[in-house]
């Protein structure tokens, strides 16, 4: 991402020492990951679906749906209106509704207490450090007809670079969602992201896995 360049010249009679090497950014490093904000969960609508890391979702394990953390990662999610915890696996990418920052399975769910109510207030944390090198896409718009994805694709490859169009299967049927760039840092995404809501849109920024 960087060049270094190095300094060397000669002549002669003499060396000419080089100087300091140009300073180079650290990686991106690991770290804890905390969020708070809402959860709600999904179960039947679901069930027998494979996920997005390949797994096939049983909604009465103890798994979530995350829109950028890798997945496989370890979560402990604690309802802050009971102070129960339950230790769940990010397996899913999610949850694509506004002000929303995580999605559980219905048996997490039913562990947090909040099955009835369909939403509660969560903090989520890593039990391990993040890796936090990762590229980024935007999720532009979720269709149920493939011509509505394509015009939208066609209307945003005017403005944005690498639009794609990416199928999925749900119980309800196939769904297509729309999406933007690959970015090696959620600020930039963010960027994209904001963009696209002048556009019209509701986007969301999705760890690319």
């Amino acid at each position: 991402m960087l060049a270094v360049t190095t300094l060397a010249a000669s002549c002669a009679v003499r060396e000419v020492p080089t100087g300091p090497p140009a300073a180079v950014p650290p990686a991106p490093a690991n770290r804890t990951y905390r969020e708070t904000g809402t959860a709600s969960w999904y179960g039947r609508e679901s069930r027998g679906r494979t996920t997005t890391s390949g797994e096939v979702f049983d909604m009465y394990g103890m798994s979530a749906a995350h829109r950028t953390l890798p997945l496989g990662t370890v979560l402990r999610v604690t309802n802050l209106d009971n102070y129960k915890s339950v230790t769940v696996k990010v397996n899913d990418r999610g949850p694509f509704v506004k002000n929303r920052i995580i999605e559980l399975s219905y048996g997490a769910a039913k562990e947090l207490g909040f099955i009835a109510q369909g939403a509660a207030l969560v903090k989520i944390e890593t039990l391990e450090p993040v890796n936090g090198s990762a590229l980024y896409t935007v999720q532009a718009a979720v269709f149920t007809e493939e011509e509505s994805a394509k015009a939208l694709k066609d209307r945003l490859t005017k403005k944005f670079e690498q639009v794609s169009i990416v199928p999925f299967e749900t119980s309800l049927g196939k769904l297509y969602r729309v999406r933007v760039g690959s970015y090696g840092t959620e600020e930039k995404a963010e960027l994209v992201a904001s963009k696209l809501k002048l556009e019209g849109l509701e986007p969301f920024i999705i760890r690319k896995d």
